[in-house]
């Protein structure tokens, strides 16, 4: 796993508590992953001009790339990424310096661009684009190319939100325990 976390200058990618980092992916730079965090295949999470945070029980699924915005003079804070808890990223999903508030789920192929937020208890369509700067509000499903507000979501549809972040830790701590039980 030494090749999984890797330093950009004096900037070192830190984890919590029972974090899976699968071993074909890459974490560069200032990544900070909070307690229960899933990160599975083939996921690229670059922290090297601005920072990626990731909060509890979140999970980023296979081929997602994650990275963040410099600092211009357009822009003196750059855009870093900010993920909040029980929030479930989709196979493929491009995150570029946006926020994104608790209980989302990001569809499969989607992509977010820099200076998005994206509020509490969200779904995001799979293959949805979320132009620079939207903001999607609390409560509803969005999809599409740009993306537009559908309908509200459920109250089975946001209970569906923590049930999905809960099933990505179960299946999470899966692979830890089997891991932990092979011998070399």
């Amino acid at each position: 796993m030494t090749n999984v976390l890797r330093p950009y200058k004096k900037l070192f990618p830190q984890a919590g508590q029972r974090v899976m980092l699968d071993e074909s992916s890459v974490i560069i730079g200032d990544v900070r992953l909070a307690d229960d965090v899933g990160i599975w295949p083939l996921v690229v999470i670059r922290g090297d001009v601005n920072y990626v945070a990731i909060g509890a029980r979140s999970n980023i699924q296979d081929g997602s790339v994650l990275h963040v915005t410099h600092s211009s003079a357009a822009n003196s804070q750059g855009y870093p990424l900010i993920i909040g808890e029980d929030v479930t990223v989709g196979h493929k999903a491009m995150l570029h310096g946006c926020t994104i508030g608790n209980r989302v789920l990001v569809g499969m192929g989607s992509i977010l661009l820099d200076g998005a937020t994206i509020e509490d208890d969200v779904m995001i369509g799979a293959g949805s684009l979320v132009p620079p700067n939207k903001r999607l509000a609390s409560g509803y499903l969005y999809l599409g190319n740009p993306v537009k507000q559908i309908r509200p979501l459920s109250e089975a549809e946001k209970a569906g939100l923590i049930n999905s972040a809960d099933n990505y830790v179960k299946w999470k701590d899966d692979y830890l325990n089997q891991d932990s039980q092979i011998q070399p």
